[in-house]
């Protein structure tokens, strides 16, 4: 691939051998469609399947799929950050294997991209294939990030979307340790606009977001745009204090009224009260020092093994996404 890269398409992995065959077979046509120079930047996040092989048998007769591999599984938004970095294109998108997010609506992005928007969202407009408890606790997830980060959030839009090259400069200067892309996007105000479409079933294979790493996210979400779990350890601790005022008050007229019993009771609720307020409140504490200490040692949420692109004869010097030169090739 010569000259300057129009598009890039990021595409995260995570044993996904069964959908490979199927997310060639839509996505190729569509990008060929275009008539841009493009390239596919697949991230094998340690797939422990055959997801790599395919992919690298894909990539013989196709010259614009590029197969990075990472060293370990890193979770799905550190592989989409490692995609997000070493993209070279102009306009970069970010699109699941599991071809829920219809390929199609790409090339729509690119018109709007290309009219003026720096970043346009995939909106989900009918969620009716996904299950119920799936439905409504997103419902319910993005309601609070809207309350959270602002009402820029677009509702039901994930991380099916299409960005700048500046904003992706932009994303790499910024410290986030746990980038969750679906606020962190929103939240930079660049000039946006919307495609809405059907969500679609899954090609193939299980889900890679059970429920722990829904939870994982709702929580990474929380955590990075809010001081509510601060704010809501501060009211324990007001509570608690009152609480206490009330026993103490409790245990005064008591003593005065002469009914008084031994005070194992009371002593008892008090510190169980205390001790309880005391350990959620350090948790919470402790979730925020956590994550000052992996921002401080500053250790990077991927190692990038490979990259086919790096072993490809070009003819001339690139550079990659953190702006290191790069001798080319040849053969």
């Amino acid at each position: 691939m010569t000259g300057e890269t129009t598009l890039s398409v990021v595409v995260p992995m995570y044993n996904e051998e069964a959908v490979i065959d199927g997310l060639v077979a839509r996505l190729r046509p569509v990008l060929d469609d275009l008539h841009v120079d493009y390239e596919v930047v697949a991230v094998d996040d340690g797939s422990r399947d055959a997801t790599v092989a395919l992919l690298t048998a894909r990539a013989r007769d196709w010259p614009q799929l590029r197969v990075v591999r990472l060293r370990r599984n890193s979770g799905h938004q550190a592989a989409l950050t490692a995609g997000l970095h070493r993209a070279r294109g102009r306009w970069v998108v970010s699109l699941d294997a599991d071809l829920q997010d219809p390929p199609e609506t790409i090339a729509e992005m690119l018109r709007l991209a290309r009219a003026g928007a720096a970043v346009v969202y995939g909106v989900r407009a009918d969620r009716s294939t996904d299950t119920f408890f799936k439905r409504h606790t997103a419902r319910i997830y993005y309601r609070l990030m809207r309350r959270i980060v602002g009402a820029e959030v677009p509702a039901q839009a994930g991380d099916f979307r299409m960005v700048s090259r500046e904003v992706v400069q932009t994303l790499r200067r910024l410290p986030e340790h746990n980038p969750v892309y679906r606020l962190l996007i929103p939240a930079l105000g660049f000039p946006s606009a919307e495609v809405r479409y059907v969500r679609e079933a899954r090609h193939a294979g299980q889900t890679k977001y059970p429920l722990p790493r829904m939870i994982a996210l709702a929580w990474d979400s929380v955590a990075n745009f809010s001081a509510a779990p601060l704010r809501l350890a501060t009211w324990l601790g007001t509570g608690s204090f009152l609480a206490c005022l009330a026993l103490m008050a409790f245990g005064v007229i008591g003593h005065l009224r002469g009914v008084t019993i031994p005070g194992w009771t009371s002593l008892f609720v008090a510190v169980l009260l205390l001790g309880g307020v005391q350990l959620v409140c350090l948790g919470l504490l402790g979730e925020y020092v956590g994550r000052i200490y992996a921002a401080v040692q500053n250790r990077p949420t991927f190692h990038v093994g490979s990259d086919t692109a790096d072993d490809r004869p070009t003819g001339t010097e690139h550079r990659t996404a953190d702006a290191r030169p790069v001798a080319a090739v040849r053969g």
